[in-house]
């Protein structure tokens, strides 16, 4: 099943996502930085928005995706709360869906600034899912 969490580090936040395929894993991870800011569930699916990234290798193409995410929520004044990802060789195509930011609603709790590549992971486990995994710049 997929799902995500968040693991301690020291001054930072780390993210996990899990899922059937690389790409699954990612929209997980993706909720897992949405959850940093706020609780997931008050932000509503309302508006999408299409994010696209190549890099060779999933490690790379997952930083890319998290800082492109961070950039249209900066950008759009956004926070997402869906995810439909897909990767093809080297190249990731997403959309996410999500609303402005009502800071009486979501009461954001901290502001991301960057995908590291500390603790930077994907790969697939023993029991055949996918874990995408790195630390944020709180």
């Amino acid at each position: 099943m997929p799902h995500w969490e968040h693991f301690e580090h020291k001054a930072d936040i780390g993210l996990r996502g899990y899922g059937a395929t690389p790409a699954e894993a990612f929209g997980q991870c993706a909720l897992a930085l949405t959850a940093v800011i706020t609780d997931v569930a008050a932000v509503a699916p309302r508006a999408a928005i299409t994010i696209a990234c190549t890099a060779p290798e999933l490690e790379t193409q997952l930083l890319n995706f998290l800082d492109a995410l961070l950039l249209e929520m900066g950008l759009r004044k956004m926070l997402f709360s869906r995810f439909e990802v897909r990767i093809e060789g080297g190249s990731l195509t997403a959309t996410a869906w999500g609303e402005p930011v009502d800071v009486a609603r979501h009461q954001p709790a901290v502001e991301v600034k960057a995908a590291t590549y500390h603790a930077l992971a994907v790969h697939q486990q023993p029991d055949g899912t996918w874990l995408a995994q790195c630390v944020v710049d709180v």
